[in-house]
């Protein structure tokens, strides 16, 4: 399944990934949310209620554009630099450029499915 992020004029697609949190956020959409930085890798989209972690599991080979959940606090976690954390589900990847990541502030956000 893929997806559109649209905030701030901006357009990024992603596919998700078969796997049960991947799904549970699919099931959401659409959303009206917010975007934000975070911790200079990432921006964070804080969700309605907690995704199912029945997607958990180890991974390895981290690399930016990776669309992830991040379990202790139920938000998305976009990353745009490299990360290494963990406590991620990783839901999907965005499907070409992620440089409207690098756009710095905080914006409304719509996801939906493609």
């Amino acid at each position: 399944m893929r997806i559109r992020l649209t905030f701030n004029g901006l357009v990024l697609t992603a596919t998700l990934y078969d796997n049960p949190s991947a799904r549970d956020l699919a099931s959401l959409l659409p959303l009206e949310l917010k975007i934000e930085d975070f911790g200079g890798n990432e921006k964070i989209v804080r969700l309605p209620r907690k995704l199912t972690e029945d997607g958990s599991g180890p991974f390895t080979n981290e690399r930016p554009g990776d669309l992830c959940y991040f379990k202790p606090w139920g938000n998305l976690a976009l990353f745009y630099a490299d990360y290494r954390w963990d406590g991620l589900i990783r839901l999907g990847r965005f499907d070409n450029s992620f440089d409207a990541l690098l756009v710095r502030g905080a914006y409304p956000v719509g996801i939906e499915r493609i």
